[in-house]
């Protein structure tokens, strides 16, 4: 049976999530999504843990919700210092049942405050904590999240490292995967050789049960039975006959892609970053350093390289947001664009089916021909983007001349900005 995994969300007891991010919710946005496998997320915090122990019901070595399966998950920061530098790297673990939960929980709290967030922050070296998480049982999984992201991750540009040895020291033996986050796809992973031992996986980090944000990213596997060790015996050895592929947005959709300042709304490319010194060129303070640029910085391989046990990959957006951009609401809780997402999804059972499987002829009998020709150019990947930067969302277009306009405008901008300093 095929079955989408997203293993790294968040419940309601993290910060800037939805009140909404509990059991009930969670199952009803899987199946809007189309998700077999949901990760529980925030097991590291002691109420979301005895709520998870009371409402889901044991299947095989996993759990279940309203026909959806439950893996026990959670996210961790460490924070610690190397080399005379503050580092901050999150990171995402898998834990086989409850019971290991409570033995990790155990020892991650003599270096964090457990209750106080969903996902933790620990004051230990991300070492450290990962040797002491793998004495309590060898089939916990753990691996760096949103690699490439500037803040909090292991190759990210503001407090990150240049490899994974680096970061994990002795115990990167037990790091098997690597989280590839929103900037970035796994073609810009493949640039650098020193990852390839490591399978990449793809997971939403949502903070909302909503379909727009649950499942963005995901995996999808072919399993004869859904178990943990199946489907970590999958990642590990990159077996594509059960590990089929991973589900990714285009990584200019994400929120750091580019390099930029939010605040003077400076978006530009690793290259025109250079120029400038990595200095804005409007108030003359450090750019924030995207996930492009770091790429650059470590990457060993031109672009196209393909490992040859590379796991493929499927290029989406969420349906609400193709239904936005191309009526040009461009606005999140649109009426509308809700009313017209929901009425696809009744019609053709979840929205993963709508995204990769139906014919235009399909579509058309629910939708307008606008609305099903921009689902199936995202599917083909004939859809520009115009780069997220510094906490900004990037976004579609869908019309080659706004395309353009818009790539003018930046352009423009920053060339602007150039004139008034001299960097």
């Amino acid at each position: 049976m095929q079955v989408i995994a997203d293993f790294h969300i968040h419940s309601k007891y993290s910060r800037a999530t939805s009140r909404n991010m509990d059991v009930a919710n969670l199952a009803k946005g899987a199946k809007l999504k189309g998700l077999q496998l949901m990760g529980t997320g925030d097991i590291t915090h002691p109420q979301w843990l005895e709520e998870l122990k009371r409402k889901l019901n044991t299947f095989e070595d996993l759990f279940v919700y309203d026909d959806v399966y439950f893996m026990p998950t959670g996210e961790v920061s460490t924070i610690f210092t190397f080399e005379q530098k503050t580092r901050k790297v999150h990171h995402v673990l898998h834990v086989p049942n409850f019971e290991v939960a409570e033995q990790i929980n155990d020892v991650l709290v003599k270096w964090g405050k457990l209750q106080v967030d969903g996902r933790p922050m620990l004051i230990v070296n991300a070492a450290e904590m990962v040797e002491a998480v793998m004495e309590i049982d060898k089939n916990i999984f753990i691996y760096p999240a949103h690699l490439w992201t500037p803040w909090f991750s292991a190759f990210g540009s503001k407090s990150g490292f240049d490899s994974m040895e680096e970061c994990y020291q002795d115990q990167v033996k037990h790091i098997h995967a690597l989280e590839t986050g929103l900037s970035s796809n796994p073609p810009m992973n493949w640039r650098l050789s020193a990852l390839d031992k490591f399978t990449l996986l793809s997971n939403s980090d949502s903070h909302s049960p909503n379909p727009w944000r649950l499942g963005r990213e995901a995996n999808a596997f072919e399993l004869k039975k859904i178990t943990y060790k199946e489907i970590h015996d999958a990642i590990k050895g990159k077996d594509k006959k059960r590990f089929l592929f991973t589900i990714e947005v285009d990584p200019c959709y994400g929120k750091y892609h580019f390099d930029g300042h939010r605040a003077c709304g400076i978006s530009i490319t690793p290259k025109e970053a250079k120029k400038f010194n990595n200095i804005c060129p409007k108030c003359g303070r450090p750019l924030t350093i995207g996930v492009l640029h770091r790429v650059e910085e470590l990457a060993d391989r031109e672009e196209g390289f393909v490992p040859k046990d590379a796991i493929p990959f499927k290029s989406l957006l969420p349906l609400y947001e193709i239904i936005s951009f191309v009526t040009g609401a461009n606005q999140l809780y649109s009426q509308k664009v809700i009313a017209e997402q929901d009425k696809l999804i009744a019609e053709f059972k979840n929205e993963f089916n709508v995204l990769l499987n139906l014919t235009k002829e399909e579509l058309l009998k629910v939708t307008s021909e606008k609305i099903a020709d921009g689902i199936i150019a995202v599917r083909e990947g004939k859809v520009k983007y115009v780069a997220g930067y510094d906490g900004v969302y990037g976004r579609p277009v869908f019309s080659e001349e706004e395309f353009e306009k818009i790539e003018k405008e930046i352009k423009a901008k920053a060339r602007e900005q150039k004139s008034l300093k001299d960097f």
